[in-house]
């Protein structure tokens, strides 16, 4: 099923300068109805999914949308409102919805848009978009992913069933202005490939997946090589064992261990930080962590998928170093969360079209280190290889980590056989500050990213 508006966007999405001539109009509207600042933020993107299982197509989705946000501030009080009606009707009354709500709302003394000085965009062309995400036909993405799935099948015969395979495109343009001046647009785009089979062999059944994606067509890995990983990844599950509770070194393969970037993520974010939500509140310049960690978030990187030329406020995107070594060298902050901490924003705000910024981060990765995957597994004389996490066990509060995990027992430095229905579980704290070696293979497969990883010890709770 096609869903409508599927044909709202034309192919080879341009810029729209009308677009960004409607982002200032709507400034220039809240301004003229009382508003003593304001922002708006107009998007417009298509989307398209297909799922496939067993050969068969399960869900297709082909649709655009379009819509505009703003957010006005009447002195300290603050009213936002959506639409995604543009005709000038709809504009005015989203507009009219917003200064209304700002003047019934709490006054907040940290409000406000940034500072004239704080504004830009980065120069040049940071490759966010390809021409080329149009060049396979809806049959073509339905074979892509087809051709994945079947890869998959034909690998090993013990692939017996499947949860599936997909292939995803989007292409889209962000649209800002505010009252300060500031005015850009930028466009981007993306596409996607997956599978998940399932491996079978006597009375064991596993499953795995395997990914990729990129800004262009032309970068995505081939369906076959996607499917074949994928296989691979679920027939080494079969006839997994349950480890024995003990202590033991964990490396975290880094697919796995771009997941430990994210909870440092929520633990650096301001607004986890001034709420006092945060195990790393109050730690700015201090050691927390080994010195093989050195953590970035850069939003300039060209073609990467955190990338993108101003944040949600029209603050220029940069590089800020949070980890130096293991010193914690900056938060990432908006506007209202610096404020909150008597610092300068980090160009982190995140939004939607429409409400108050949160914090969100660019290319949030740990810098890599000298050593292979495959060196780092055989330093390691008994210990455990994991390979995907389950269920939500972090404590961004107080550091508590506890997560399901299958994977490899590691023995004499070999992989030996595959793990499953364990728990993990260590502190936070202690598990920066044990990080014995970072591997070289650091891939961007997402906005976060993080090579191997290898934890000097934790808690494995098993048999």
């Amino acid at each position: 099923m096609v869903a409508p508006g599927a044909a709202l966007l034309a192919k080879g999405m341009s810029l729209n300068p009308e677009l960004l001539e409607t982002a200032k109009r709507v400034v220039s509207m809240a301004l003229a109805k009382g508003a003593t600042g304001a922002e708006c933020t107009i998007l417009e993107g298509s989307e398209f999914s297909v799922n496939v299982r067993r050969r068969e197509v399960e869900t297709l989705k082909d649709a655009g949308s379009k819509g505009a946000g703003v957010r006005v501030l009447v002195g300290k009080r603050v009213g936002s409102s959506y639409t995604s009606d543009l005709s000038q009707e709809g504009l005015v009354r989203m507009v009219s919805s917003a200064v209304e709500l700002a003047r019934i709302t709490t006054e907040d003394p940290y409000a406000g848009l940034p500072e004239e000085e704080e504004l830009g965009s980065v120069a040049g062309d940071l490759q966010l978009f390809s021409d080329d995400i149009d060049a396979v036909d809806t049959s073509g993405r339905i074979a892509l992913a087809q051709a994945a799935e079947e890869a998959a099948f034909r690998w090993d015969p013990r692939i017996v069933n499947s949860e599936g395979a997909s292939f995803g495109a989007y292409r889209g343009c962000r649209y800002f202005a505010n009252s300060r001046g500031f005015a850009g647009c930028y466009r981007a785009s993306s596409c996607s490939i997956s599978a998940v089979p399932v491996a079978k062999d006597g009375d064991s059944m596993e499953r795995d997946y395997w990914y990729h994606i990129s800004r262009s067509f032309a970068g995505l890995e081939a369906p076959e090589r996607v499917g074949m990983l994928a296989a691979q990844r679920a027939l080494r599950r079969l006839h997994p064992r349950k480890a024995p509770t003990q202590k033991a070194p964990v490396v975290f393969e880094r697919r796995v261990a771009a997941s430990l970037l994210g909870d440092l993520f929520e633990a650096v974010a301001g607004d986890s930080v001034y709420r006092q939500a945060s195990f790393l509140a109050g730690k700015l310049d201090q050691k927390v962590g080994s010195s093989f960690l050195t953590v970035i978030d850069d939003a300039t990187i060209p073609g990467l998928f955190g990338s993108q030329p101003f944040d949600d406020e029209g603050v220029p995107s940069r590089r800020t170093t949070v980890l130096e070594k293991g010193v914690l060298r900056s938060y990432l902050l908006n506007t209202y969360t610096a404020r909150k901490l008597g610092l300068k924003t980090t160009g982190n705000a995140s939004r939607g079209v429409t409400g108050n910024a949160s914090v969100g981060h660019g290319n949030f990765f740990l810098e890599p280190g000298p050593d292979s995957p495959e060196s780092i597994i055989r330093s390691v004389k008994n210990g455990f290889f994991v390979t995907e996490l389950i269920g939500s066990g972090v404590n961004i509060v107080t550091g508590d980590y506890s997560l399901g995990a299958t994977g490899l027992w590691i023995e004499g430095g070999e992989l030996a056989y595959p793990v499953s229905e364990v728990t993990i579980a260590a502190n936070l704290k202690d598990m920066l500050h044990r990080v014995e070696a970072v591997g070289s293979d650091l891939e961007f497969r997402g906005s976060i990213a993080s090579p191997t990883v290898l934890i000097g010890e934790m808690t494995i709770s098993g048999s």
